[in-house]
């Protein structure tokens, strides 16, 4: 069966010598999972959870029972006052936007103190020209940079002192950057740092792509609000679309209203029947999440064996399911995607070519065979065709279809090297 997919015995023996030394590293992960899990399941016990959740509403959406027992799972299991979960989401991008423009008026400063933010809010923020930008809107915005991978806290303190900020974002996935993502632990440090100088500016954390690779999420260490995406982390490759916003109550309902209308609110949005996919797919993150992370381990180990730098290296503290592999070359990069792509269930015989994808400035190759269209947390590999040449690898349904194409991509790089 490994040779029909095109997988050589030499890889073979390559991944299985890997797993051996990957033992420990797996075991961490699955302590992790487990506790997540202990998380979600009183979550939904203390919720009272039952399948008169499943059911569906249409039109306004006025009193959906499940959309409302689902936002008080969100938020529990995230540690926060209350939570904004919708399929009206388009995605995390989308849920960034509605609560930017939902915190900050006219004549605001919104700081970034994690460099430039990811490609996608670049025209909501303005750094690139849109008349429907924040910027547009006459709020301000400055960003600090990192340094050696973590936040300059003396910049930060003296910006603060110097300047009034009304919300500081913080995002933790490196996004396409050659940066290491934030740990919670860094997360914690600089809010402390900020509130020593600043106790009523928002801090808000885009934790896509990090919820349950850890136990503690940024609300439990001082974030105001917390943004991600349905079809990464939490909606465990079942949730087919949506976002959520999740933090202090008066907050998120800024946001509701931002996202329907004053006045109506949270109280308006039909769920047309994506409850039950949504709960189960919480229900079934944090074994999804150990799988995808396990994937990235993998593949850290086997490429950085094979001569291929790799960020973050296979015993590292993780942050996020991302795993970055520098190829240095188009033509690896192309042929690495090709291999992901050859071994998803959907799609396999397409081969992913760079391309003008909407949102990004440079041509992206994207390999994304999945059952939801954009889904992250099902396997894919991108990156942007520019030096030096990353793939961004995230996510995988189980650690075994993970396994299987990440050999599948290692041969055809093996197959075909020059």
């Amino acid at each position: 069966m490994y040779e029909k997919l095109g997988i050589s015995k030499k890889v073979i023996d390559i991944v299985k010598n890997a797993e051996e030394t990957l033992k420990e590293e797996f075991k961490k992960i699955d302590e992790v999972c487990d506790e997540n899990s202990l998380k979600v399941l009183a979550a939904f016990n203390n919720n009272n959870i039952s399948e008169a959740h499943f059911n569906s509403t249409t039109g306004y959406g006025y009193d959906d029972l499940g959309r409302d027992a689902i936002e008080k799972v969100f938020a529990e299991v995230l540690g926060a006052e209350d939570a904004l979960v919708r399929s009206q989401f388009i995605s995390g991008s989308h849920a960034l936007c509605v609560a930017l423009f939902a915190f900050l008026r006219p004549g605001d400063t919104m700081l970034s103190i994690t460099g430039t933010p990811y490609d996608t809010l670049h025209e909501v923020i303005g750094i690139k020209e849109n008349k429907s930008s924040l910027k547009s809107f006459g709020i301000k915005y400055d960003q600090i940079e990192l340094i050696n991978d973590d936040f300059d806290y003396e910049r930060i303190k003296n910006y603060l002192k110097s300047n009034k900020v009304k919300l500081i974002e913080i995002q933790r996935s490196k996004g396409y950057s050659t940066r290491k993502s934030i740990t919670i632990d860094k997360v914690e440090k600089v809010i402390k740092e900020i509130r020593s100088i600043d106790k009523d500016v928002i801090v808000m954390v885009d934790n896509c792509y990090c919820e349950f690779v850890n136990t503690l999420s940024p609300c439990e260490v001082g974030a105001d609000v917390i943004v991600g995406s349905l079809i990464k982390n939490l909606g465990g490759g079942i949730a087919p679309n949506g976002a959520y916003i999740a933090g202090k109550k008066e907050l998120v309902d800024l946001a509701g209203e931002r996202l329907t209308l004053p006045g109506e609110g949270r109280e308006v949005g039909p769920t047309l029947g994506i409850n039950k996919q949504i709960l189960q797919g919480i229900f079934m993150a944090p074994s999804v999440i150990a799988s995808a992370l396990k994937t990235a381990v993998l593949t850290s180990k086997v490429l950085e064996d094979l001569g291929y730098k790799v960020e973050p290296k296979y015993n590292e503290e993780r942050a996020d399911i991302v795993q970055n592999i520098i190829f240095g070359n188009e033509y690896d990069l192309v042929e690495y995607c090709g291999g992901i792509q050859g071994a998803s269930p959907i799609d396999s015989f397409s081969k992913p070519l760079p391309w003008d994808m909407p949102g990004y400035d440079d041509k992206v190759v994207m390999a994304a065979g999945a059952f939801t269209q954009g889904s992250s947390i099902e396997l894919s590999c991108d990156g942007p065709v520019r030096k030096p040449f990353i793939a961004y690898q995230q996510g995988s349904l189980t650690y075994s279809y993970g396994k299987i194409a990440v050999m599948k991509a290692v041969s055809m790089l093996l197959n075909n090297d020059k």
